[in-house]
């Protein structure tokens, strides 16, 4: 055979045809590249995302605190935000909602745990997995979780404000009766105000005879039962004073509701309690300021996540507001939309996010 000449052959067909198949591929693999792209693969161009898991979606101040998270992270700019949470008070659909929102946070998760015993593993493991997780509310960090930053109040003065603003309308000799209730015995943030609120009373008031925290029931009707109770068994109390939101709406109603002459106020700002404190049905009550706490937590982890910006170690103190007669219109006007809240908060977000070690204590103080 006259191998020279068939090689001379194959080279005259080949060579041509791989020149054409060199200069065909690029453009091959673009098309393909592209259509792959269409199916919603991520670029580097696509912004960072963050969520939020809160107590429930039900309640005013856990609606806030969402907002606020939304909020803040707008404010930052350059992510977006994946906002969730359970329909009520329920901490294991909470753990199970975190770790659903794990799979597309990545990065970062704030959550404000209604009970952070139950959801402190599920929250190791989020962090784990490299997300980094902020509590936000709750009253405390649960050992294992593994979180190193909560933005809260710290609750136990919370209720020694409530305590003087009671002080305000107290007799300086006061030797009656004060009954305490708390619609969430043992969620810690509340038994952190039961316990400041009740200190402070027997520090001014030596005479006094302070009764609870008793359990007022989280569930609004039941609480509004409890509440008439006692107020009936106990006619002649100078306060009727409580640890929680639902406390401070139905305290306001059963004051209306009996005309009474004992002093009533709570922690809300819902606005049935804004209107009972208008109205002369609550003498005070006092916010914990969710909007704020929620605005600081989106802001920080959107600056997180976009750029890298270090997150504080420790626990950020939020601030408290006393909700009385004198600035109660200035509240329910701040409180008529998000709008409105965003441009009251945005001076104390600013304080809170340019230089947090300045309201930074550890995590082993948190009370």
């Amino acid at each position: 055979m006259d191998y020279p000449r068939s090689l001379s052959v194959i080279n005259d067909w080949a060579f041509p045809m791989v020149r054409a198949v060199r200069m065909f591929l690029p453009a091959v693999l673009l098309v393909v590249v592209g259509v792959s792209g269409c199916g919603g693969a991520k670029t580097s161009d696509d912004p960072p995302t963050i969520g939020f898991v809160s107590q429930n979606t039900s309640r005013d101040f856990s609606r806030e605190m969402s907002e606020g998270f939304r909020a803040g992270a707008a404010i930052a700019g350059g992510v977006k935000t994946e906002v969730t949470g359970p329909d009520t008070h329920d901490g294991l659909k909470q753990a199970e909602l975190l770790r659903d929102l794990a799979t597309k946070a990545k990065g970062g998760i704030g959550l404000s745990a209604v009970a952070p015993e139950l959801v402190a593993e599920p929250m190791a493991q989020v962090i784990e997995q490299g997300i980094p997780l902020i509590a936000v509310g709750g009253g405390q960090v649960a050992p294992g979780s593994g979180v190193r930053l909560l933005i809260e109040n710290d609750n136990y003065e919370l209720g020694r404000m409530l305590a003087d603003a009671a002080a305000e309308k107290l007799p300086p000799d006061s030797a009656g009766k004060v009954v305490i209730g708390s619609n969430s015995p043992a969620m810690p943030a509340l038994d952190q105000r039961a316990a400041g609120l009740r200190a402070r009373l027997v520090e001014r008031f030596p005479k006094l005879q302070v009764i609870g925290p008793l359990d007022t029931g989280r569930d609004l009707p039941a609480n509004l039962a409890t509440w008439q109770r006692l107020a009936d068994a106990n006619p002649d109390a100078l306060a009727l004073l409580g640890a929680g939101d639902v406390d401070a709406i139905n305290l306001a109603a059963v004051h209306a509701e009996k005309n009474a002459r004992w002093l009533a106020a709570a922690f809300s700002l819902d606005m049935k309690a804004l209107q009972g404190v208008k109205d002369g049905h609550l003498f005070a009550s006092v916010s914990a300021e969710h909007f704020l706490k929620g605005a600081v937590a989106g802001w920080l982890l959107a600056e997180h996540a976009k750029n890298g910006r270090a997150l504080p170690e420790g626990w950020l103190v939020a601030p408290g507001l006393v909700v009385r007669e004198s600035n109660v219109d200035e509240i329910i006007h701040r409180q008529a939309g998000e709008t409105n809240r965003l441009e009251a908060a945005r001076p104390h977000i600013d304080a809170l996010t340019a230089e947090p070690a300045k309201n930074l204590r550890p995590l082993d103080q948190v009370r």
